[in-house]
């Protein structure tokens, strides 16, 4: 069993696509194909079933990718402290919400990249935050970025990077734009525009549900872009993080109403596996993620 192996296998075991882990990883297929079945012949037991161009992990491949997992990180680890290898390098999983990826994550990896090149990230994408909770958890990705309400774990570390500043929005024609100030009850009559499932969505309908205020009817959207372009339109209000729409509202194009309803306390956050080993690349991409959120 070399290591060679074992992170052809750790990819693969993440992405379930040889082709695609043979691009990351700057193999042929076919040798990622001949590493895998070698490994499969070594060790006695089938890693994947091959269902047509999809592969799925078997009992002894879920089995395998935690030993994997924690030998290449005691690998790196090793390399690091005894090699006195202290520069950044390897391979980073990164994921994060649709607002940081649009929003903030750009300009952050752009920083990354420049400063530490040795650096290959791989960005997974997810759908929602439970769902990014739940990859970290079972190692498939080795920091998250996320806003929503104060989390505590027993099994990850959450690192606190500042408040997230909401925005309740409407358009530059909607009668609420004239008034001084929102109160929860105006809300009554006007269609909420939201997210799908998230944190900032929920505890917005639970403070709205709590004060007994019906509105209008609601409109679920799938991405962030979509409810900006609804609100322009007229078609309902919408609570979401400011930094989405702060230019649209510096142009003009949007209403920042000003809310005198209860703060939704969510907080821009950083996650990660509490037994997983802060390598150098983790380190380093922690500090320019915390320097860039704390800068804006």
């Amino acid at each position: 069993m070399e290591i060679k192996q074992l992170l052809i296998f750790q990819t693969a075991a993440k992405e379930l696509n040889f082709t695609r882990t043979a691009q990351m990883l700057g193999y042929a297929q076919s040798s990622i194909t001949a590493n895998i079945t070698a490994l499969e012949t070594e060790l006695g037991v089938q890693l994947f079933e091959r269902l047509g161009k999809r592969v799925i992990l078997t009992e002894a491949g879920r089995n395998l990718q935690n030993y994997a997992d924690r030998i290449l990180d005691l690998t790196m680890e090793a390399s690091a402290i005894i090699g006195n290898n202290s520069e950044p390098s390897g391979i980073l999983t990164i994921c994060a919400s649709e607002t940081h990826c649009t929003y903030r994550l750009p300009a952050i990896l752009k920083d990354f990249q420049e400063k530490y090149p040795k650096v290959e990230l791989i960005f997974r994408p997810a759908v929602y935050e439970k769902e990014i909770l739940s990859l970290i958890s079972e190692g498939q990705i080795d920091v998250a970025l996320l806003s929503m309400k104060t989390l505590t774990s027993d099994s990850l570390i959450v690192k606190e990077l500042k408040e997230e500043t909401m925005a309740l929005i409407c358009s530059t024609t909607n009668p609420l734009g004239d008034q001084k100030s929102i109160r929860s009850e105006d809300l009554s009559g006007q269609q909420l525009l939201l997210t799908e499932a998230c944190d900032y969505r929920t505890a917005f309908e639970e403070m709205l549900l709590k004060i007994g205020v019906e509105t209008k009817r609601r409109l679920e959207l799938g991405d962030i872009e979509a409810i900006k372009q609804c609100v322009m339109a007229d078609l309902g209000v919408a609570m979401i993080p400011e930094v989405v729409v702060r230019k649209e509202i510096q142009e003009g194009r949007i209403r920042k109403l000003d809310w005198e309803g209860n703060d939704l306390d969510i907080v821009i956050q950083m996650f990660w596996h509490k037994n997983k080993w802060i390598s150098p690349a983790l380190k380093a991409f922690i500090d320019v993620a915390h320097e860039h959120i704390q800068s804006v």
